[in-house]
């Protein structure tokens, strides 16, 4: 008899965790957008009989509109820490087909995520059984964990700079040495205790 009410709490847990899910009869675009504070999820529900137009940002609704008699256009929303634009475009293709695209800042979201791969490093990395995402961002030279953007100094050191700060205790740092070639331009590496970490690609 235990045993059975056990599962029914687990199953409970679940349906709660995907109730928003249930209820999106409507969704017909799913974006995930790399930021520096964290990976979010873009959903997007479009009632093509009511205009009906919802848009959730990491499962919250953003934006919840009823019934729209025109049913192309776009929707305008921030996402993130830094509250980073992102516009829905919603154009019909033919007869009742309709083609959702996502821009960030502006630009196409490949655009975009092909900009963000050269203005930022991002590693992904294990510390205790726990998993970090740290973000470099070049042009201010920002670093964020896991949402939160850290405290670092600054040093100079014989070959380049070395931006340190701590995960969870452990003191890391990312180093920036210049490759020597122009188009490489400046290698930014992370180290952690005396271990360098791998770039993520993503």
């Amino acid at each position: 008899m235990a045993s059975g009410e056990e599962i029914t709490v687990c199953e409970d847990e679940v349906r709660s965790q995907y109730s928003h899910l249930e209820k999106m009869t409507d969704l017909v675009a799913v974006w995930e957008v790399a930021l520096s504070d964290g990976v979010h999820k873009i959903e997007f529900e479009h009632g093509t009989t009511s205009g009906k137009r919802v848009v959730y940002v990491d499962g919250k609704e953003e934006i919840r509109k009823g019934w729209m008699f025109k049913l192309v256009g776009k929707e305008t929303f921030t996402v993130g820490a830094s509250k980073t634009k992102a516009t829905i475009n919603i154009d019909a293709v033919s007869g009742f087909a309709y083609e959702y695209s996502l821009e960030i800042n502006g630009k196409s979201l490949k655009k975009y995520m092909e900009h963000r791969s050269k203005t930022t490093n991002t590693w992904v990395l294990s510390l205790g059984g726990t998993d970090y995402r740290v973000v470099l961002e070049k042009d201010t030279m920002d670093v964020w964990c896991n949402g939160q953007k850290m405290e670092t100094a600054g040093e100079f050191v014989e070959d380049g700079t070395e931006t340190h700060f701590s995960v969870d205790g452990h003191s890391c740092y990312i180093k920036a040495v210049s490759s020597g070639k122009q188009k490489e331009g400046i290698i930014h590496t992370l180290i952690v205790g005396d271990r360098e970490i791998p770039e993520a690609v993503e």
